[in-house]
């Protein structure tokens, strides 16, 4: 299938989940820069952040001090993250990105958004990156080092959280859940990375299933895809990614999320977004930074992304102008926030509320530009549902 025509597809097929929104002819070719559906960004908040006009921010936490209200001091270098209905209000999760300790915090609101808790969900795992929610409530933090691994853990704390081998030992970086096939899907931060999958025996049950490598050529960027068994997960001696001679190669995978039949993952290398829909076995790419207008690229240094309500991806830069981008279903990209201040930090965890009205992030390393300097944010407005 022709990229023009599987994006097209792909779009209309989440019309239905976005409460019948159309996409209209969104994403007939990659994304180019446009004006945002929010309007300008303006001068810089308290904060130091840029937002459109109606939006507000506010710090959630800070590296090495108590969150509110709390006896829970926030963890160093938070990144990927992800938010579950808690009763009328939710918890947001955030991983640590530190050797050795890693693990993951969580932060309780109520309806309000009053903070009502803060905890750890898991310790003394080891560069704990980004990772994926599942559909019957955890949170997967993965292990960004070589035989790293995947940790089921759970957002209110009550259970302990639970290595998932069965996932593969490899440098992971984020995962995402299908429950419409019953897969995962995974991505790993290497610059001749690899796209998996993972089927369960059991949906709901990551304690056995066949971990699968992406296959087709290195310089594909549409159409048809394969499927092959990774033959030893664990990684060792020979790592994954090596075993399957016809693997797909990505330069650097990075965030990853599933919603409306797509799972959208980007590549930091090469500053791409892609898009894979499972019932065509086929990839194309909603965004690449070398085919928009050379000095137009509003997103460079793509990372973490996530999706609203409404449809529109949200993508996290790792440098660049460190922003928070929008991709909307019109196919256009522009900024929605930007921090000030921050150079030596990389934007992270983004996730919105239930509700769809707050958005959370991180700034990895802060002002401080190291990891005992990051700061967590909310930001409040009138996003797109």
């Amino acid at each position: 299938m022709q990229r023009r025509n599987f994006l097209r597809v792909a779009v209309i097929g989440g019309a239905a989940v976005v409460g019948g929104a159309s996409w209209g002819t969104a994403f007939a070719a990659t994304a180019q820069p446009g004006p945002s559906p929010y309007g300008a960004l303006l001068a810089p908040d308290a904060n130091g952040i840029q937002l459109p006009v109606g939006f507000s921010s506010r710090v959630i936490a800070r590296t090495g001090q108590k969150v509110a209200g709390t006896d829970y001091f926030w963890h160093p270098a938070p990144d990927g993250g992800a938010c579950f209905a808690d009763g009328t209000g939710w918890i947001y999760v955030s991983n640590s990105e530190v050797p050795l300790v890693g693990g993951v915090g969580a932060v309780r609101f109520d309806a309000t958004g009053r903070i009502t808790g803060a905890y750890r969900t898991l310790s003394g795992t080891n560069v704990n990156c980004a990772g994926g929610a599942t559909p019957w409530g955890t949170w997967l933090s993965c292990e960004e080092v070589d035989y790293g691994r995947v940790f089921e853990t759970d957002p209110w704390g009550a259970r302990p959280a639970v290595a998932r081998p069965a996932l593969g030992r490899f440098k992971h970086e984020a995962c995402a859940a299908d429950p419409d096939h019953g897969y995962l899907y995974l991505t790993e931060d290497t610059p001749d990375g690899c796209f998996y999958r993972f089927r369960p025996n059991t949906w709901g049950d990551l304690s056995s299933g066949v971990l699968e490598v992406m296959t087709g050529a290195d310089d594909q960027v549409d159409g048809q895809v394969g499927w092959a068994r990774v033959p030893d997960p664990d990684g060792f001696p020979i790592a994954t990614r090596k075993q399957v001679g016809a693997a797909k190669r990505f330069n650097g995978g990075e965030g990853c999320h599933y919603a409306a039949g797509t799972c959208w993952f980007t590549t930091k290398g090469d500053n791409r977004v892609w898009a894979h829909r499972p019932d065509t076995a086929s990839i194309a790419l909603a965004y690449d930074d070398s085919l928009v207008p050379p000095g137009t690229a509003t997103l460079t240094g793509v990372d973490n992304i996530t999706r609203s309500t409404a449809g529109d991806l949200y993508v996290a830069e790792d440098g660049g102008d460190m922003e928070i981008n929008i991709i909307t279903r019109d196919a256009l990209v522009a900024p929605v926030l930007r921090v000030t201040g921050q150079s030596g930090s990389e934007l992270t965890g983004p996730a919105f509320s239930p509700d769809g009205r707050r958005l959370y992030f991180s700034s990895q390393r802060g002002t401080a530009g190291n990891v005992f300097g990051g700061i967590t944010y909310e930001v409040t407005g009138p996003f797109r549902s």
